[in-house]
């Protein structure tokens, strides 16, 4: 098509998407050109500000590396992520689900560990604690034999991918419920964190005037053929940031209750002093059990980052 007017930009590549034969590619492509375009008439985008559009999106990929995922950081950042998550679990977004972000650091292949084991690999800061989970369809039953991958910070908010002081899959472990669909594990009470700041994640959140924390919280990937496979987060009832989460992930289902034991005798005789629990309870939805591909697929090396928080305008 020859273009006489910039109305005919989108009929000409609306026309050339009909030649595709998937018909879903077809239906996404379709929409996301008619957003896109709308999207640059409203904004009356200048040549200038598509330039730094595009060099903002091509930085997004410099910046994504083995121990980092950039893309997922911004998308979370946007609400983006939450907002498919919520889209595609709890019946389409119909009802209550305790699915979350997979956020930008699973990976594959965490050690085995046993029901009732630690995932505390070397010394690690952080207030020691007992989870208790268990695992049920959606008419209650429990799930047996699901795998479920469990990972999340230090007390001082670092993964184990990000601090080469920590060993190699610190915090992280693999666990198979039971005949009731429970898994339970000692670790370390997670902190908040905040996410990183030296790419265009950052400059995004300084020009809204946002902070960068994430409130502290444990991740678990639950797993099983028959099952769909989801992902979840379980937040710390008592973090300030519950509100404000940088990432937009928090959900009532999620807020764990992690509770202080300072008088009591702790699950291992190991422990002494003050100690906190974690009891939660997971429902799985029937569906595919395939994996996505992990965010990151290594640790990282050097120095470990320095923690930069900003502060949120009001």
């Amino acid at each position: 098509m020859i273009i006489r007017h910039q109305e005919d930009i989108t009929n000409a590549v609306m026309a050339e998407l009909t030649r595709a034969s998937d018909p879903r590619f077809k239906e996404i492509m379709s929409i996301a050109v008619n957003h896109l375009h709308g999207f640059v008439r409203e904004a009356r985008l200048t040549e200038a500000e598509f330039h730094q559009a595009c060099a903002f999106i091509a930085r997004l990929g410099q910046h994504t590396t083995a121990s980092h995922n950039e893309v997922v950081l911004i998308c979370g950042s946007l609400g983006i992520s939450s907002l498919v998550c919520l889209l595609n679990n709890g019946n389409k977004g119909q009802s209550e689900t305790t699915a979350n972000l997979m956020g930008p650091f699973w990976r594959e292949a965490s050690p085995p560990v046993a029901n009732g084991g630690s995932i505390v690999r070397s010394p690690t800061p952080g207030s020691q604690l007992f989870v208790n989970a268990w695992v049920r369809d959606l008419n209650g039953r429990p799930v047996q034999d699901a795998e479920v991958d469990v990972w999340h910070t230090s007390g001082e908010g670092y993964y184990e991918n990000q601090d080469p002081a920590q060993a190699d899959m610190n915090l992280r472990g693999k666990f198979t419920t039971d005949a009731k669909g429970h898994i339970g594990f000692q670790t370390v009470k997670p902190g908040a964190y905040p996410i990183p700041l030296n790419g265009p994640a950052g400059e995004f959140l300084r020009a809204q005037g946002r902070h960068n924390m994430r409130p502290a919280h444990i991740h678990f990937m639950i797993n099983k053929p028959g099952y769909k496979t989801q992902f979840s987060q379980v937040y710390s009832s008592d973090d300030p940031y519950l509100e404000t989460d940088v990432q937009f992930g928090v959900t009532q289902a999620l807020i764990g209750q992690y509770v202080l034991h300072a008088d009591e005798p702790s699950p291992s005789e190991d422990i002494l002093g003050s100690w906190y629990s974690l009891d939660h309870h997971f429902v799985v939805e029937p569906g595919s059990n395939q994996l996505p591909r992990p965010p990151i697929t290594g640790k990282a090396t050097g120095d470990r980052p320095i923690q930069v928080v900003l502060e949120r305008t009001e």
